[in-house]
């Protein structure tokens, strides 16, 4: 099995086990009877298990990215995409396998001990708010709406982790519903004053 192929079954099998389980709860032994790969290759690939679970991470952070902005994309209207962030988190929290945001659950076990994964939580975070931002600013409305809207996302993230339910995907819905029409009201009223 060449590196490529066993770097891939070896975080194929690291993302089952640590978003399911846990990341203290998975040895670098649990993910080799996974994946197939032997402990020596895996730590080859992986000197130790904090590359791994940062190298999960990474990896996880592309593909979630890139599906909630593939479903964002197919919204027309801007403000539309603004709401379809928390549409696209319903979705993702009524998963069978839906156990809470991957990166709350690192920082939460790892990020007072592991540098390299409180750093990849944040870099994760700060992309997510980057896209928030950038959605905002395509729908004209003022840079200050990015951070309460991301705040709802996040506590969505938090809540649906601890619930169980994509409930929270809709509250947060309505939040951020509330916020653009306030917009809306404040834009028009300060235009209809001068």
């Amino acid at each position: 099995m060449d590196s490529a192929v066993a770097r891939e079954r070896a975080l194929d099998a690291a993302e089952r086990l640590f978003y399911g389980r846990g990341l203290q709860s998975v040895g670098m032994d649990d993910v080799r009877g996974a994946s197939g790969v032997s402990l020596k290759r895996l730590y080859q690939l992986f000197p130790a298990k904090e590359h791994l679970v940062v190298a999960y991470l990474e990896r996880r952070d592309v593909r979630w990215r890139d599906r909630l902005a593939t479903y964002v994309a197919a919204r027309q209207e801007p403000r539309e995409r603004i709401l379809a962030v928390f549409d696209w988190l319903g979705q993702w929290f009524a998963e069978e396998d839906f156990r809470g945001c991957a990166w709350i659950n690192a920082y939460g076990e790892l990020g007072a001990v592991s540098d390299a994964v409180a750093e990849q939580v944040r870099a994760h975070k700060r992309a997510f708010r980057e896209y928030v931002g950038t959605l905002v600013a395509d729908a004209g409305l003022p840079p200050a709406l990015t951070a309460p809207l991301h705040l709802l996302a996040e506590g969505a993230m938090a809540t649906a982790g601890i619930t169980g339910s994509p409930e929270p995907a809709a509250q947060a819905r309505e939040g951020a519903r509330l916020l653009l029409a306030a917009d809306v009201t404040s834009a028009g009223s300060a235009s209809s004053t001068e």
